[in-house]
């Protein structure tokens, strides 16, 4: 079923106008068709009905008609025909019929006045214009008069009498003085709508020789002036003199003071006036009233409100103004004059009355022959106005009859029209208050169809979109219209489509399977016609990323994204707008291709920023807020309020928040008085608080300032309050932090924290030191010192306790009494040594101490706690040359065992033990030796192979850098590989532990060899060290290694890291790593890359305490490692200090090491240059025993760790 809607016609170019009738046939607006089509007058232009001219220049009376063929022009005046041949100052526009009377050349204008009326006429009708009434404006001069001056006395009324002289138009009244400046106007002095200027009580001041009033005639361009007007006020006191001046003084005299007076009404006169008005004019209503005081006026409307939207108040609330008024509008009005003495009203009963407006106004009608129509021209007026009918501008009463036309009161019908029926109609609505003249023609017309959208157009639509296909026809009679898609597709019917009266087809969803080719088909009884349109559908465009909302602070930059996407025939075009405005002329504003940046933003930046993306078939747009965030502008116009001796009201205004809500404000104080220059904190509100009371201290010279914080940060502070100074009172508080602690032996230092300058409560601040010896009977001693913050009491027993106390006072009294703390007297140092000394050794590398307490009285002074020295004497398996190394534990508190870590296996030790106090360390206990047992070796210093032949190679090694025992025995394990690098039956050799050298023989030729050796102890084995070596294919010929060599690995730890180095032989350029984890842990290797081809690393971040493994690879070579080595962190809890003495052969000592030192410096450099190789550091700790964990303090197992470096060089015995 076909659905059928009427819209409006497609828009094309306007050459005329043809209204739609009620009718099937329209006429569409193409200038090419409608330059082809028969068509009755049409009046498009003329002048207005009242036509005021200026008498000075020339009139121009216009009259603009269209109609095909085009029309004659015709005039009438005054109601007989105007021959304008006759007149020689007339003359009609070409192709026009306008006229156009010369005035400026000899011509008068009041000759020309009357009534016009024009014609404009073809072979199909004739069209009339309204009747036009030609006036020259007039602006005649005052009447001279002889203007006598006004004497009024003050607070009566009066009124200026303007009476302009009657203009056409009426003038426009001011009124104004001498000096050409409008006079001042008021409630008290305002014009009236007639001009006159009203006093409802006049003041001296009102007394002037210059009230002017003022003509302006707008069409002339001129202003008359009336003869200045002169007014003198007297007041009551002048009057008096005067009188007294002429009477004698037995007379009785004196003019009654200014007496106030209830209102009366100016104008209008009387209780009830008559208003008419026309209807959508402007209602204009007068009040003006004399009194003193002066009266207000109000207005009401009886039994009715005034109407809203439409009611105004002028002239001070004297003039009611009420626009575009309706019947409705009709009634009473009242207004009311009142002053403290009464009232006075008035009731202005308004009628609106009403020129003809229409209802329905006549239209053209275009018709085919022998169709029907009707002609409707209804109009509504107050009094219902008179409708009359003219055919071709004559009455159609005497009109040519036409057989297809009756009338019937406002309505023509029309039946079986033929083309001679073809005229134009005037409508004539008629009362006493106007006239409305509407023309309307009958046009009949026998055409064949016609399509008028050109072939072939195409349309391009987004999908999922209405698509409209244009049809634009004309035929008379009308012509049926049909759709088909495709060259021979079938007529398109169904509710995916909507036909239009016009020929459109609507597609109302069109889909990718809508494009293509349709056909539209025009015919009526005359002829058939078809046009073929085609049709594109396009991808929508879409924003696939959306600019999100932004909080900027303050100079921060800002970017929004608007990412599109888009048909790939399209071209789009993205703009971007803030508050839906173009973007401000700022280079701060950077538009990138799918991006906006706003650099340094600011507060104007605040706003909604929309992305618009266009193109010639669609726009889409995305918007995200900007909000700019500061900190908080500073608080203003602090107030203090509800003063007390100790409190205080402080209360403010917030700044502007900046958009980001202030959290908390905070209060900061200045004591002028003692600190001036320096704001401390008092306290701080929460956000929403704008006052607060603050607890105050005497004798401070107060001001404040307020700081206001938000997310963002705080302001800037408030300019300070004003001074406040607070009353002295003794002081309320003592000092704090009061200590006894002697510096010698023989004195007590006490030390407190002095008040501040706001603490003192007053002038004249002292404090009152109290001591007395502890448990024992003693009285207080007491000394007033001035405000420092120490006092020394001299001549006291060595480390006795004291009672002390100090109590703050001024010139106002003490403070409350002290509370009491015990201090202690000087220490010395600690008389005896620890005794009962015992050594227990756990394992080659810890021993256990234990020792008796020192008594407390020998102690003279705090217990800190016990220091163990201990150093190594010698190795029990070799003589050496090497410094002594003394390490000192100390054990916090009353401590008495302890462990003793990191000892090298079977060496001999010495230790003694001191008691610490707060004054030094007391005399050594005797020294103590211990042995600890053998441990396992470290790997062969080096492993050497050489000489190789045929089936033999020659190997040589060093001993162990440490033995750390006697050694037994060295072990040697080798297995041939494969050039697959698949390993071969492992051989294992038992060598003794004075060999240095080993041949095998019966090797296989041309082979490669892994060899493992390592040496023993009694305990067992140690460290194996690797190398790799090949046999030679033939005599004399060596063959060098394939693969590269790490060996030699050695470390230096200390507590939390190790330094790890090796030796390398090999390629170039290769690249290491070092693997390691903890001695004895199931968990994988950590890997850490070297940088560079370099032959030591720094391992970092390791546990205090700790046993770990570690070996170095090569990157790049699968399987391809060092051996493992072996190293111990220091102790957790060890710290590095310096046994420093102070007798002279320490100092002397010293200085032979310092150039020892630099000696042997100087030797390393010179061996270095040489190619010589040196480990970073000598093993600490190695082969430690991995059962043994680090301790904890708690435990009391270690204490703090150091060691005192003596560089001496001494021979092991």
């Amino acid at each position: 079923m076909m659905k059928t809607i009427s819209i409006p016609t497609s828009k094309t170019s306007l050459v005329l106008f043809l209204c739609q009738i009620i009718s099937a046939l329209d006429v569409p607006l193409d200038s090419k068709l409608l330059e082809e089509l028969s068509q009755p007058p049409t009046i498009t232009q003329q002048s207005p009905k009242d036509y005021i001219v200026d008498p000075r220049e020339n009139i121009v009376i216009q009259c603009e008609a269209k109609g095909k063929p085009p029309p004659s022009f015709s005039w009438t005046r005054n109601g007989t025909h105007f021959d304008i041949d006759k007149d020689a100052q007339v003359t009609m526009k070409p192709n026009s019929g306008t006229l156009v009377i010369n005035i400026m050349n000899g011509g008068k204008a009041e000759a020309y006045e009357g009534v016009y009326q024009c014609t404009a006429r073809n072979e199909r009708g004739a069209a009339v214009s309204n009747n036009i009434v030609i006036r020259p404006s007039r602006s005649p001069l005052w009447t001279k008069e002889k203007l006598e001056p006004n004497h009024v006395r003050e607070g009566d009324s009066l009124v200026l009498h303007c009476r302009p002289p009657v203009g056409l138009p009426p003038p426009i009244i001011f009124w104004m003085d001498n000096a050409f400046q409008r006079l001042p106007q008021s409630e008290r002095v305002s014009q009236g709508l007639n001009g006159d200027l009203y006093f409802s009580n006049v003041q001296p001041e009102d007394t002037r020789e210059d009230y002017i009033c003022y003509a302006r005639f707008n069409h002339t361009q001129t202003i008359q002036q009336k003869q200045p007007i002169s007014v003198k006020v007297f007041s009551m006191d002048s009057l008096n003199d005067t009188i007294a001046a002429n009477l004698s003084d037995t007379d009785i005299y004196g003019a009654k003071p200014v007496t106030e007076r209830q209102p009366v009404l100016l104008t209008p006169t009387g209780s009830t006036s008559t208003k008419v008005e026309l209807r959508g004019n402007v209602l204009l209503l007068e009040c003006i009233a004399a009194g003193l005081p002066t009266p207000v006026i109000r207005w009401i409307k009886e039994g009715g409100e005034l109407p809203a939207n439409r009611t105004f108040f002028e002239n001070f609330k004297k003039t009611l103004k009420i626009i575009d008024v309706s019947e409705a509008d009709s009634g009473n009005y009242k207004c009311i004059a009142r002053n403290p003495l009464g009232s006075v009203h008035h009731v202005i009963s308004v009628t609106v009355k009403a020129a003809p407006y229409w209802i329905t106004a006549p239209r053209n009608l275009v018709l085919s022959p022998g169709e029907d129509g009707i002609l409707i021209c209804r109009a509504n007026g107050n009094p219902k106005p008179r409708i009359s009918w003219l055919a071709n501008g004559v009455p159609i009463a005497i009109a040519p009859e036409d057989p297809s036309r009756k009338v019937d009161g406002d309505t023509i019908i029309f039946s079986h029209v033929q083309e001679r029926s073809s005229a134009v109609y005037q409508c004539n609505a008629s009362n006493e208050y106007g006239y409305l003249l509407a023309n309307a023609f009958v046009n009949v017309l026998a055409e064949p169809p016609r399509i008028l959208t050109p072939a072939n157009k195409l349309y391009q639509v987004i999908a999922d979109s209405p698509a409209l296909l244009d049809c634009a026809y004309f035929g008379s009679p009308k012509p049926e219209i049909e759709w088909f898609k495709g060259v021979k597709g079938s007529i398109l019917r169904g509710n995916e489509y909507v036909f239009h009266d016009n020929g459109t087809l609507e597609i109302p969803v069109a889909q990718k399977s809508s494009a293509g080719t349709y056909t539209c088909v025009a015919r009526n009884e005359l002829g058939k016609i078809q046009n073929e349109v085609q049709l594109e559908i396009k991808d929508p465009t879409m924003i696939i990323k959306q600019p999100e909302y932004k909080v900027i602070q303050r100079y921060g930059q800002a970017s929004f994204e608007c990412i599109i996407k888009h048909d790939s025939t399209l071209l789009p075009t993205v703009t971007w707008l803030k508050d839906n405005d173009e973007l401000p002329d700022d280079e701060r504003f950077l538009v990138g291709k799918d991006n906006l940046t706003i650099m340094n933003v600011t507060d104007k930046d605040d706003g909604t920023y929309t992305c618009v993306v266009n193109t010639t078939l669609d726009s889409v747009s995305a918007s995200a807020v900007l909000t700019v965030v500061a900190r908080p502008n500073p608080p203003f116009d602090l107030e203090l309020t509800g003063q007390l001796e100790r409190s205080i009201e402080l209360s403010w205004i917030p700044g502007d928040e900046n958009n980001s809500p202030i959290t908390n404000f905070v209060i900061e104080y200045e004591d002028a008085l003692h600190e001036p220059g320096v704001w401390h904190y008092q306290t701080e509100v929460p956000g929403t608080q704008t006052t607060v009371q603050l607890k105050l201290s005497p004798y401070v010279n107060y001001s404040f300032r307020v700081i206001a914080v938000n997310k963002i940060g705080r302001s800037q502070p408030s300019e300070p309050s004003e001074q406040y100074l607070t009353k002295s009172a003794s002081p309320d508080e003592n000092p704090a932090n009061v200590q006894g602690i002697g510096s010698e032996p023989d004195n007590l230092v006490i030390t407190w924290e002095p008040l501040k300058g706001f603490q003192s409560n007053g002038p004249g601040l002292q404090y009152k030191v109290s001591w007395r010896q502890k448990d024992v009977d003693d009285e207080w001693t007491s000394v007033i010192v001035a405000n420092v913050s120490k006092y020394i009491v001299s001549g006291t027993p060595t480390f006795v306790p004291y009672e002390i106390k100090v109590q703050a006072l001024n010139d106002l009294g003490y403070a409350p009494e002290p509370s009491e703390v015990i201090g202690h007297s000087g220490e010395d140092l600690p008389m005896v040594a620890p005794g009962n000394v015992q050594v227990h050794v756990i394992n080659s590398t810890l021993a256990k101490v234990h020792w008796d307490p020192v008594p407390l009285k020998t102690i003279r002074g705090h217990l800190q706690g016990y220091k163990v020295y201990y150093w190594k004497v010698q190795s029990l398996s070799r003589r050496s040359r090497r410094h002594v190394e003394k390490k000192i534990l100390t054990f916090r508190g009353n401590k008495t065992f302890g462990m003793l870590p990191g000892l090298e296996p079977y060496s001999s030790y010495k230790l003694n033990v001191r008691v610490v106090n707060g004054k030094g360390e007391g005399p050594a206990s005797p020294d103590k030796v211990f042995n600890t047992p053998e441990g396992v070796p470290s790997s062969p210093s080096f492993l050497k192979i050489t000489n190789p032949t045929l089936d033999s190679l020659t190997l040589e090694w060093g001993s162990p850098t440490h033995p750390n025992g006697v050694l037994t025995s060295y072990t040697l394990k080798f297995q041939p590989i494969n050039n697959t690098h698949e390993l071969g039956p492992l051989v294992e050799i038992r060598i003794p532990a004075n060999e240095s050298s080993l041949i095998l023989k019966n090797l296989n030729y041309s082979t490669r060899y892994k060899f493992y050796f390592n040496a023993q102890t009694s305990v067992g084995s140690g460290n194996q060290i690797t190398e790799e070596a090949v046999t030679i294919m033939d005599e004399g010929k060596m063959v060098q290694p394939l693969y590269p060599r790490i060996r030699n690995v050695t470390t230096a730890a200390a507590e939390t890291y190790a330094n790890i180095s090796w030796e390398y032989e090999g390629p170039d350029h290769a690249n290491f790593y070092v693997e390691y984890g903890v001695a004895g842990s199931k968990e994988d290797w950590k890997k850490e890359i070297v940088n560079g081809s370099r032959s030591f690393f720094v391992l970092k971040g390791l546990t205090p305490g700790t046993a770990y493994k570690v070996r170095v690879g090569a990157e790049g070579l699968s399987g391809f490692r060092s051996s493992e080595d072996v190293f111990e962190t220091g102790p957790a809890m060890a710290s590095r200090q310096v046994d420093i003495a102070t007798q002279g052969w320490f100092i002397g000592l010293m200085c032979a090491v310092a150039l020892l030192i630099l000696i042997l410096l100087i030797v390393c450099f010179i061996r270095r240059n040489k190619g010589g190789k040196y480990p970073v550091k000598e093993k600490e700790d190695a082969h430690a025993d991995p059962e043994i964990q680090p301790m904890k303090e708690d435990d009391g197992t270690f204490g703090e760790y150091s060691v005192i470096n003596i560089f001496t060089l001494l021979l092991d015995f």
